[in-house]
């Protein structure tokens, strides 16, 4: 049973729309594929009108989060999207995206980079715009090479020079919201380090207290060393440990299934959740 359990769609910032994510993950021989779009359940709908068979989807959200001055994002798994308080708080996060946004070409503007908010709304269409948008359209004119190479300290990386912070939650707070609407809470790439700044050992230990469900161990931003410390971590602190690709489409190169997660692990995230339930397809349009 192959099981990936963060993707992205146009919804947010992936290239695939949400019927061709679930066909693309099908085809890719996944058995169950989760759309965790950041700070949005919108593609929801038209991922499970598209399901095929045999594919099961896992609907979700990544929440943007900030602790101690360090960006991080939370899996939400299985919750009911229309649970009002934790709604109303990815609708703040998700609003905030636009005026950051505009900040950002602004600031890419006065560093001699010829960006503009039409070029940037474009390429994120009708998806929540964020950096990776902000990142295609230095990729277009030629600034950087790829998407990655804009999320560094030059550029779009966590205290770069073209970056602008948003609204982001806290995620203590996150945590009861998403338990309050009957999800499931994971740590999304916890030591991807070459994003930025992360979190410390102790603060997940403190958020694993708080009721945080697990950390996403198998995951491209981390290597080898990497993961045998977070596996030990999870041990110690009683979280569970899941893989996954965090596909965008062709924004970047890992490619769903690339790290999956164990069909046990799975099971229990599942048997944890009572905001909603995965759906199993039955031959999608």
């Amino acid at each position: 049973m192959r099981i990936d359990l963060h993707a992205h769609s146009t919804a947010s910032d992936g290239t695939d729309t949400p019927a061709e994510l679930v066909r693309n993950a099908a085809a890719a021989g996944l058995d169950v594929v989760a759309l965790t779009d950041h700070d949005t359940t919108r593609g929801h709908a038209a991922a499970v009108a598209a399901l095929p068979e045999g594919l099961t989807l896992v609907t979700g959200a990544e929440l943007s989060c900030r602790l101690d001055g360090v960006s991080m994002h939370m899996l939400a798994y299985l919750f009911d999207p229309e649970e009002p308080a934790l709604l109303a708080e990815r609708e703040l996060v998700r609003d905030d995206r636009v005026p950051r946004a505009r900040a950002m070409v602004a600031r890419l503007n006065e560093l001699g980079v010829p960006v503009t908010w039409e070029q940037v709304a474009r390429i994120a269409g009708d998806g929540s715009v964020g950096r990776p948008h902000v990142a295609s359209a230095l990729v277009e004119l030629g600034v950087v090479p790829t998407v990655s190479d804009a999320f560094t300290q030059d550029w779009l990386a966590d205290g770069g020079r073209g970056f602008v912070e948003k609204h982001e939650t806290d995620p203590f707070e996150a945590l009861r919201l998403i338990k309050g609407a009957g999800g499931v809470a994971v740590f999304a790439h916890p030591a991807a380090a070459k994003r930025g700044r992360t979190v410390q050992e102790a603060s997940i230990a403190d958020l694993a207290a708080a009721g945080l469900d697990g950390i996403e161990v198998d995951h491209m931003d981390h290597d080898e060393d990497t993961r045998a410390r977070l596996r030990g971590l999870a041990k110690e602190l009683g979280l569970l440990t899941t893989g996954s690709s965090d596909y965008h489409g062709s924004r970047k190169t890992c490619v769903l299934g690339e790290y999956t997660t164990d069909p046990e692990v799975y099971g229990e995230i599942t048997r944890r959740a009572f905001g909603a339930f995965p759906v199993p397809g039955a031959g999608g349009a």
